[in-house]
């Protein structure tokens, strides 16, 4: 089943990750070998989780990357959804006995 509104994963990596270990941005970012901007756009929602970064987590925290990633994904779903009306494509029929060339 499909969550409507998932948070964005930077929301679950700073509640369930940094807080509870007592990070800063600053501090998680050295850990992860990261810039702390780029850790910072993530938490504050504005950049996607990449599978880099992933995996860093995954490596220093234990957070499975596929769990990550999959918290991504049904971020990027619920954002697309949200905006489906505005995709404008006609549904393509296939002609019988016509080929693309």
């Amino acid at each position: 089943m499909r969550m409507l509104n998932p948070p964005h994963p930077g929301d679950f990596i700073r509640t369930e990750i940094l807080d509870p270990n007592g990070l800063s941005v600053k501090a998680a970012a050295e850990v992860l070998g990261v810039s702390r901007p780029t850790l910072s756009n993530l938490l504050n929602g504005n950049a996607d989780l990449s599978g880099d970064m992933a995996l860093r987590i995954e490596k220093a925290f234990g957070v499975k990357m596929d769990t990550l990633m999959r918290m991504q994904s049904s971020y990027d779903i619920a954002c697309t959804r949200k905006r489906e009306r505005t995709i404008k494509v006609r549904r393509y029929l296939h002609m019988a006995g016509t080929s693309a060339q």
